[in-house]
């Protein structure tokens, strides 16, 4: 029984410095990305759900860097016009090309319906816009419905979230929480990928 309950807190401890050692390779991750704010692409990308995410997407089709813009998770009989009195930010180009995604809840329905974008444009690149933390999973679920397609990142950082997430649990319950999330969407992506060859 000692024997037992002592493998027991063994693996127990293990799993946790395993885990632990993977979330600050991905709290790593998560802090490296740089904006790219040259390259253009065929399709911008933003997902709501994060502050600033659509002030910042919309900024960067008024840059001229994507003649689409999809903006997936929008709520139901929410307008464009809405959305920019929201945001602060005016659309001056090409509106008509500015689509609402109105259907997607979570981050695998914001891909259904990027993906389904994708496809009627034919786009071989797209610019993703996202809290920084939320970027590896979106990047995860996109490639796995589009593995062809080029993504270049346009992540967006908030001072709500500490990069010293040890001082504050809100910071950490949050990048903790993507963490879990983005290893089980790795894996899920990685066995479909072996089945796939089989």
């Amino acid at each position: 029984m000692k024997r037992m309950t002592y493998l027991v807190v063994i693996s127990a401890l293990a799993l946790m410095i395993v885990w632990l050692g993977g979330f600050l390779i991905f709290h790593r991750l998560i802090r490296s990305y740089q904006s790219d704010e040259t390259t253009e692409t065929d399709v911008i990308v933003a997902l709501t759900g994060g502050r600033n995410r659509l002030a910042e997407a919309m900024r960067l089709y008024n840059k001229g860097l994507a003649d689409i813009l999809i903006i997936s998770g929008v709520g139901k009989n929410i307008t464009l016009e809405q959305l920019e009195k929201e945001n602060h930010v005016a659309i001056n180009r090409y509106p008509q090309n500015v689509i609402l995604g109105q259907e997607a809840t979570n981050t695998i329905e914001n891909a259904i319906e990027v993906s389904e974008v994708i496809r009627r444009n034919n786009a071989i690149s797209v610019r993703l816009v996202t809290s920084y933390y939320h970027m590896p999973r979106s990047e995860q679920e996109i490639l796995a419905m589009n593995p062809d397609v080029k993504i270049v990142f346009s992540p967006v950082y908030s001072q709500n979230v500490s990069d010293k997430w040890w001082k504050r649990w809100g910071s950490f319950y949050l990048i903790a929480g993507e963490y879990n999330k983005f290893v089980f969407v790795y894996v899920k992506n990685f066995v479909a990928k072996l089945k796939e060859r089989d």
